[in-house]
């Protein structure tokens, strides 16, 4: 059996390449010939299925310990696939975090299927549990939650799951299957916004969805294939080569990210720095337990009175734009950005200020990135005295 870096490189094979590629070809055909009328082919029409996203699809599955893997247009549309398994008149307790997008999607969109949401701290297992109802199906977090990095217990959710009969949907996405894999910690699907670190280029916009099981599978591929927001060859082939270096960048992110922090912590214009890898917190006690790292991003608040908008247009390298989990690195202020769909009071409510900045770290060179925050801060300094 292969270790873990290796199936990164060689996912299965889908036995449909005669040339003897090293990668598995891009088939870009939208339909496949029948050799008889009733025959029963592997391939029909790419809606349906398609030999390189399937190679995808297989690969990550196997990487998440899943049964089965799915390849989506977007991360949103992946996650729209999952909770479409539901029906009117169900519930589900949600992460009070979630990716803004996701607030949007659940807000303006399913709850006009009627169906019920309730969000809670879902670092608060009480909060969790009080949260159930009779018509409660499933209970819906970010491993790691966006923008402030609070870390929630995977298996301790999966347990209260389990006992009340309900399903536990995580959201890997700032982990990847390199850091965790939520599944064999009683997750029953998992979702990822692969346009971050498992495309890790800023070059492409796709997400996966992954299914512990046979039965839940069957209901996202109905999804899949009825909805129809399938992953392009082109760009599951994107995916499939972003994912063969995942490991190393990861690596790379991890270890600039330490650094980055460190030097975070020895500067005044910094009021807070929340990272899970800090230790003597809640967040640190959980990630270690559960996580082989803890992450690439980082997020801190500057010290109230100083003017986040002139910091973050001040850098000269770190890049202003929203997204995450690529090779370069980027830098926003959740409050106007990606956190903008929610209210003040529903922001201020979770933690998110106008002094709160997300940085996703990327892989060049720690020094050039130390160097580029600190003339950021430091001009602050210098317009304040001035």
């Amino acid at each position: 059996m292969s270790e873990f870096d290796t199936k990164l490189i060689h996912g299965k094979k889908q036995n449909d390449n005669t040339t003897g590629a090293v990668n598995i070809p891009i088939y870009n055909s939208s339909t496949y010939i029948f050799p008889k009328v009733d025959a029963k082919v592997r391939w029909d029409y790419a809606r349906s299925g398609n030999p390189t996203r399937a190679y995808l699809e297989d690969q990550l599955a196997q990487l998440e310990g899943g049964y089965q893997g799915f390849a989506f247009a977007s991360g949103l549309s992946a996650i729209h696939a999952v909770l479409s398994i539901f029906s009117p008149g169900d519930h589900i307790i949600i992460g009070d975090t979630v990716y803004g997008g996701t607030f949007r999607l659940i807000n303006q969109f399913f709850k006009k299927w009627q169906l019920e949401f309730t969000a809670v701290d879902t670092q608060d297992l009480e909060q969790v549990k009080n949260a159930v109802k009779t018509n409660t199906k499933a209970i819906y977090f970010e491993t790691f939650s966006n923008p402030l990095l609070r870390v929630t217990s995977v298996r301790e959710v999966a347990k209260i799951a389990q006992k009340n009969n309900l399903l536990t949907i995580v959201d890997n996405t700032f982990l990847t299957p390199y850091l965790q894999q939520p599944l064999k910690l009683g997750a029953d699907i998992v979702v990822h916004s692969a346009t971050k670190y498992l495309g890790g280029h800023s070059d492409v916009v796709a997400g996966i969805v992954v299914a512990k099981k046979q039965e839940l599978a069957e209901r996202i591929y109905f999804n899949q294939n009825g909805i129809g927001a399938v992953l392009s060859p082109e760009s599951s082939n994107l995916i499939r080569r972003g994912i063969q270096t995942l490991a190393v960048r990861l690596d790379r992110h991890l270890s600039n990210t330490a650094k980055i922090v460190e030097f975070l912590q020895g500067r005044d214009e910094i009021k807070s720095i929340y990272y899970p890898g800090i230790p003597g917190t809640k967040d640190y006690q959980v990630a270690s337990l559960e996580t082989s790292g803890y992450g690439g991003i980082v997020s801190f608040e500057l010290q109230n009175g100083l003017d986040t908008t002139k910091f973050v247009e001040s850098l000269n390298l770190i890049q202003l734009a929203v997204s995450l989990g690529a090779v370069e690195s980027l830098i926003e202020l959740p409050y106007k950005m990606t956190h903008a769909e929610m209210s003040e009071d529903e922001q201020r409510e979770i933690g998110i200020t106008s002094q709160l900045i997300r940085l996703s770290v990327g892989i060049e060179s720690p020094n050039d990135l130390i160097n580029d925050l600190k003339q950021g801060l430091d001009l602050l300094n210098y317009q304040k005295e001035v």
